[in-house]
């Protein structure tokens, strides 16, 4: 027996309500697995099966001639970029959410002066698209010499107005105050209250937060596209451009390139999921 027959017959859907759910489950599903299903199947093809063959049917499979395409035109570098873009991701996620939830914790649970105001700051950031602040962004990093490095990509990343939003609804709902102060009361200091009691309780939020961190860090195209020039420091993205703006690029392998590239997004969403979703969940509400 569904959750739905359970219910008495006066709070149950009506069939139509059910059909039209269902119908826009489906369509939803198409919308958001068709590309993905379309990118599986042109990764396999030559450039002339792109354009001749039926695009939602594979043709001959030329899958080992695109990835040693690939890895030819990228000089062996694909995997490495792929590497930097775990680097760089990662980096900015780890970093980023510590600030996140340290600024988030901070604003709640403390009194500061111009705390109104940072607050708006912050819902400011939220409206702000990023690619605004690219080329101040490098005119500072170029200044102080930090272009062409990791830090170009790195630190930028770590800034999340969003991650810090999150951070203080979360704090708010997940972190009691009579806790906190039973542990002031045992003589534990700020810094330990936060690192033994506050980090474990704002998990579900600090997987959030990395995630949305780690996605935005991977999918930025702009600012490494300002920042990196050498080859070898390349994020995957930047990389996978280049291929497409070199004469008669071969559309197979550059496909190829991008689905493998999407593997370790994947594998993190679905290992992360559970605290990730539980951690929207408590961000959603504020009481």
């Amino acid at each position: 027996m569904t959750t739905a027959d359970a219910l008495p017959r006066s709070l149950r859907p009506a069939r139509s309500t059910k059909v039209l759910t269902w119908t826009v489950l489906l369509l939803a599903l198409v919308l958001f697995l068709g590309p993905v299903y379309w990118l599986v199947v042109s990764s396999t093809k030559s450039n002339a099966d792109l354009i001749s063959s039926n695009p939602l049917l594979t043709a001959d499979n030329n899958l080992a001639t695109n990835y040693a395409g690939l890895l030819s035109w990228t000089q062996g570098h694909f995997w490495r970029w792929v590497g930097n873009s775990v680097v760089y991701s990662t980096a900015a996620g780890v970093v980023g959410t510590l600030a996140s939830v340290s600024a988030g914790y901070a604003l709640e649970k403390f009194r500061i002066p111009g705390k109104n105001a940072v607050q708006g700051i912050i819902l400011v950031g939220l409206l702000m698209p990023i690619s605004l602040l690219t080329v101040p962004l490098y005119l500072m990093f170029h200044d102080i010499g930090l272009v062409n490095t990791p830090w170009a990509v790195i630190i930028p990343s770590c800034v999340s107005p969003f991650g810090v939003f999150l951070g203080q609804i979360y704090a708010q709902s997940a972190v009691p105050d009579e806790l906190l102060e039973a542990a002031r009361l045992d003589g534990a200091g700020e810094l330990r209250i936060f690192a033994s009691i506050v980090l474990r309780l704002l998990g579900p939020a600090m997987v959030t937060i990395f995630l949305f961190i780690f996605v935005a860090t991977w999918n930025n195209f702009l600012l490494p596209l300002m920042m990196i020039s050498s080859p070898e420091l390349k994020p995957v993205t930047l990389g996978l451009y280049g291929m497409m703006s070199y004469f008669n690029p071969q559309y197979g392998s550059i496909l190829l390139g991008a689905l493998l590239s999407v593997i370790p997004l994947i594998v993190l969403f679905f290992t992360l999921q559970r605290y990730w979703r539980s951690g929207l969940s408590a961000g959603a509400v504020k009481s």
